[in-house]
């Protein structure tokens, strides 16, 4: 299987370069295209519709592709992968319903094929991404592969966006769904985050609100235990809190797996946190601190561990990073994202995510926060 990356900061820029990726005789047939909310993607979209290539799409929070980091434009991988191998599923949902359309999803990739692989993006704010997981194993019947990342829109945090030919939304999952007989697909979803300070206990919470933390309002909880200040807003009950990225939950599982879970909404009027996946109350939690270099070196390492040799190769790789290890990182990304694709020597796209999904070193798909997700694909002989 052949890929090929292409970028540009205009629509019209990226059709001269679709040109010159396709003048050799390169057939694809399928696109994963990662947006800014501001380019016209619905032209790119069109354009590849012509040409009869499937489209996997999201908008981000940045973009990324074979080491460079882009802001406000438009990468995008080619991939002439057979059209027996996979699939594309396109289901919109709702905050009530996202672990209903899930299990649709993990149902629908039963019936497709005996061993799927499912790689996805999922629109929208307020998602529950737990329920996404959650919903896909259900609707399976058991574990399956499952890697891919929240849509973002440039941090306004208001209409994340997925897409595919013809078919957009906020409130939407779009899979991939590949048949693992036929092109073997890796991954690891990888963070790095230090935890600091004693376990508490999730007291109250409901869904993805954390309502006390040890019995005490978790807001105040978290602001007085991290020196954190919320910019509140009279006008509105509900505020965006930004400097949760640097300063998220991580829940303790019991076979000793810990998951993110930022916290990008506070509610001022009842003093919870609203965080991108669901916390359940009795849960162990630690707060955490911004990471350091350390971090980087953790994604390389657990990447490095998912070959079965070092030979090993790819012909596409995708990664879904947080935008909170953007945030954080700031020029030190770029040497994060250089050595994971080094690990492998293959074409590389990628974006900036608001949550990611897929399994860590030691536990079952989850969904994450503050986490790198990498996917290798590669063709079987």
């Amino acid at each position: 299987m052949k890929s090929k990356t292409i970028k540009a900061s205009a629509t019209a820029t990226l059709i001269n370069e679709l040109d010159k990726a396709l003048s050799d005789g390169f057939k694809p047939t399928l696109a994963i295209i990662f947006s800014s909310i501001k380019q016209d993607w619905k032209a790119v979209c069109n354009m590849l519709d012509e040409r009869n290539i499937k489209v996997f799409g999201a908008t981000t929070a940045g973009e990324f592709i074979d080491g460079d980091i882009e802001e406000g434009s438009i990468v995008v991988m080619l991939l002439d992968m057979n059209t027996a191998y996979f699939k594309l599923e396109f289901l919109e949902t709702s905050e009530k319903t996202t672990f209903e359309d899930a299990k649709k999803l993990g149902s629908i990739g039963k019936k497709t094929f005996s061993n799927p692989a499912f790689i996805l993006a999922t629109g929208g704010i307020f998602i529950d991404g737990e329920h996404v997981i959650d919903g896909i194993t259900e609707g399976f019947g058991s574990e399956v592969t499952v890697f891919g990342g929240m849509a973002g829109d440039d941090l306004i945090a208001e209409k994340p966006i997925v897409f595919t030919n013809n078919k957009s939304k906020d409130n939407a999952i779009v899979a991939l769904i590949i048949d693992k007989d036929k092109i073997d697909v890796r991954g690891i979803a990888s963070c790095g985050w230090e935890a600091i300070g004693t376990t508490k206990t999730v007291t109250k919470s409901e869904g993805n609100i954390v309502y006390t933390i040890d019995d005490k309002p978790a807001l105040d909880t978290l602001m007085k235990y991290l020196g954190v200040e919320v910019k509140l807003d009279e006008t509105q009950e509900i505020v965006a809190f930004l400097n949760s990225w640097y300063y998220p939950l991580q829940l303790e599982r019991e076979n000793g797996d810990t998951v993110i879970r930022a916290t990008r909404f506070a509610n001022q009027k009842e003093r919870s946190l609203i965080c991108t996946g669901s916390v359940a109350q009795g849960s162990k939690i630690k707060f955490s601190l911004p990471p350091d270099f350390d971090a980087i070196e953790t994604v390389v390492s657990e990447c490095k561990s998912i070959k079965d040799n070092p030979e090993q190769q790819a012909d596409a790789l995708i990664m879904f990073s947080c935008v909170s290890r953007h945030l954080s990182f700031g020029a030190l990304m770029q040497e994060e994202i250089e050595q994971v694709q080094n690990i492998w020597n293959a074409p590389m796209v990628g974006f900036f995510t608001y949550g990611e999904y897929g399994r860590s070193k030691i536990g079952n798909n989850e969904f994450h926060n503050n986490a790198c997700c990498v996917v290798a694909l590669k063709e079987k002989a």
